[in-house]
This record gives structure tokens, sequence and C-alpha cells, in this order.
């Protein structure tokens, strides 16, 4: 039952996270690529409009790492199982590794998806984006990825694990 667990845990970080982490990283520079309006007579570029193709990228990068973010539930869910029946719910790598994802699913939901939000809405108003607004996203995002990372490390190395892995 272990490697059943585990398999599908593994499968669900592979499912749910990965999109998130790569449409979250590519958002910024979807939002950044988008050209909105200039009023008329403002100069070069003048009644240039809305490019609707690149606002609906930007609109599908977020609803993927809504949706997915909402998938990857089953991933600390299918974990503490897993963990529950290695009998390593103690471990130092494992708390660790849980407070981790804690992190970065806070990470996620406070700052990563309502800044998504708010660049969305001003795309969609028509409504330029600052560069520092993108990069501020970006920083979280890394972040986000980071701790990911971090934690899918702790789930290889496994610390003081008596199993050689």
């Amino acid at each position: 039952m272990t490697k059943i667990l585990l398999s599908l845990h593994v499968l669900a970080a592979i499912i749910a996270i990965g999109p998130v982490t790569v449409a979250a990283s590519m958002f910024p520079p979807a939002a950044r690529r988008v050209t909105v309006p200039v009023p008329a007579g403002a100069g070069a570029g003048a009644g240039e409009g809305t490019d609707a193709e690149d606002v609906g990228t930007v609109r599908l990068l977020h609803r993927i790492c809504r949706v997915y973010a909402g998938l990857g539930i089953a991933v600390p869910v299918l974990g503490f199982a897993t963990a529950a029946a290695m009998g390593v719910l103690g471990d130092a790598w494992l708390i660790t590794s849980i407070a981790l994802t804690a992190a970065a699913a806070g990470l996620l939901i406070a700052f990563v998806l309502p800044r998504q939000e708010e660049l969305l809405e001003q795309l969609t108003d028509r409504q330029p984006v600052e560069p520092a607004r993108t990069a501020r996203l970006a920083m979280f995002t890394g972040l986000f990825n980071l701790l990911w990372a971090t934690v899918t490390v702790l789930m290889i190395v496994r610390p003081g694990s008596t199993t050689g892995a």
C-alpha cells in the first residue's frame, strides 16, 4: 500500500504543482507583452488596440494557476497518508517539508494569485501595467518555485533516512 500511496503522491505533485509553477512563471512576462490602447493624438502608436490574444494568454495562465492550485491539495493529503504508512510522521525532514509546503501554499494564495487577478483586471480594463508590479509578482512566483524545489529535494534526499536513498 505504501508504494501505491507514494506513487499517487508523486504523480499528484507532478500533475498539480508542475503546471502551477510553469504557468505562474510565464504570467509576468506575458502580462508585460500585452499592448494597451494609447489615446488618439498621444504620439507614436496612437490608437493601438489591446491585443486580445495576449490578454487571453494571461487569462489562461491565471486559470491554470487557480485550477491546478485547487487540485494541488491532493499532494499534502497523499503525502500525509504516505508518511503515516511509512511511519515517518515525526521525522525532521518531513516536518520541514510540511512547513515549506504550507509556506508555498500561503505565498500562492496570499500573494501570487491575488496579484495575478489584479494585473488581469487592469489588462482587461485596457489599463497599462507597471513593470514594477510584474517584477514583484515574478519575485513572489520565484519564491513559490524555490520553496517547491526545496521540498522536492527534501523528499528525495530525506536527511537521516535509513533507506539508503
